[in-house]
């Protein structure tokens, strides 16, 4: 676990992320029995953190049924289960476990379909003033099966039931009525999008210039096995609007750069979402900085790079520092080769 963890943080660090939220599943082993240590798999990713030095918000997640109703979980689910008593316990033991001030353990109910309404509310009780990650509206079908057990689609659900504010994050709350859009921008929570794992598995497309006309706050992530790349990511979403309102540079602000207003919508929007410290350089910052590198030797900077490094292909990332150590330097992480022999290791064993 821990190496697997390392090699993607150190992809996330070369692309530029300098946080990672972690909505983490595996708990137990394959047949469901907990190890000695029952937070051991969770120990795993801060110790992969720290030796990387990506920032980290640890979203273990709470995952107890297989579908509405409840529905029994299947075989393949028994890795993840958990009730509350057991995952309470697990949260307090990575509370404990944490070294570094730029941590934060949060918590992930994965869904409205596998976890129910009572556990929802024990939750939200149990573990205030916590980051929260919930998957909503994801697909079409979970919305229709939302709306056939509850009567209400699930972002609607959401809102009615549970105390929704700007400590939520709702991940891929790609399929909203306009009504559910407004609500959610109204409420404070951010929108977690991952534009490429959703293009590459069809998802649906989030309505990101309306929302963000209505400030609404969103936020980027990474989960695709295809590709971490915090720029395809922002060009992805506007590349998306853009097809589907048939229009260009959708999400710019009037007369500006279209890079420069998503890049700092998902940099507010992450902050918030991970509950991290405000990105800003001054003294007494956490110091996490990236520079670009312009292959092509053109003169610009600022909007006009950053646009660059977003929709073209010549600028890069090139040096990243995390809490002020330089872990990447022209683009390359300074243990990716101490890690990546173990990494593929780790694969091929994993994988026969």
């Amino acid at each position: 676990m821990q190496v697997l963890a390392e090699m993607a943080y150190i992809e996330m660090l070369e692309a530029g992320f300098t946080r990672a939220g972690e909505f983490h599943y595996l708990h137990h082993d394959r047949d469901g029995a907990r190890y000695a240590d029952p937070a051991e798999l969770s120990h795993r990713i801060p110790a992969a953190a720290e030796v990387t030095g990506i920032a980290l918000t640890h979203l273990p997640l709470f995952y107890a049924h297989g579908g509405f109703g409840p529905q029994p979980s299947g075989a393949g689910q028994r890795r993840i289960l958990h009730d509350i008593d057991f995952f309470l316990n697990l949260i307090w033991a990575c509370d404990a476990r944490l070294t570094r001030l730029q941590d934060r353990v949060g918590y992930a109910p994965h869904s409205l379909r596998a976890v129910s309404a009572d556990e929802l509310r024990l939750l939200t009780h149990s573990l205030p003033g916590r980051a929260v990650h919930i998957h909503i509206a994801e697909q079409v079908k979970e919305v229709e099966d939302c709306l056939a057990f509850t009567g209400q689609r699930p972002v609607a659900w959401l809102l009615d039931n549970l105390p929704v504010d700007a400590g939520w994050c709702l991940i891929r709350a790609t399929h909203l009525t306009e009504a559910e859009r407004r609500a959610v921008a109204a409420s404070g929570a951010v929108a977690g999008l991952c534009p490429v794992t959703e293009a590459n598995l069809g998802d649906g497309l989030f309505p990101a210039e309306a929302f963000l006309e209505e400030d609404g706050k969103m936020a980027i992530g990474t989960d695709s096995n295809v590709r971490i790349d915090a720029a395809e990511e922002l060009r992805v979403l506007e590349y998306g609007q853009r097809l589907t309102l048939r229009a260009r540079n959708v999400l710019a602000e009037e007369g500006g750069s279209t890079g420069m207003r998503i890049f700092g919508a998902a940099l507010a929007g992450g902050t918030q979402a991970l509950d991290a410290e405000p990105g800003r350089i001054a003294a007494g910052a956490m110091a996490d900085l990236v520079t670009l590198r312009d292959g092509a030797e053109l003169d610009g900077a600022g909007a006009t790079l950053l646009d660059r490094w977003i929709f073209g292909r010549d600028v890069k990332v090139a040096d990243v520092w995390a809490a002020g150590a330089h872990v990447v330097k022209a683009g390359r992480h300074s243990l990716r080769d101490q890690i990546a022999p173990r990494f593929s290791a780790v694969l091929k064993r994993t994988l026969a």
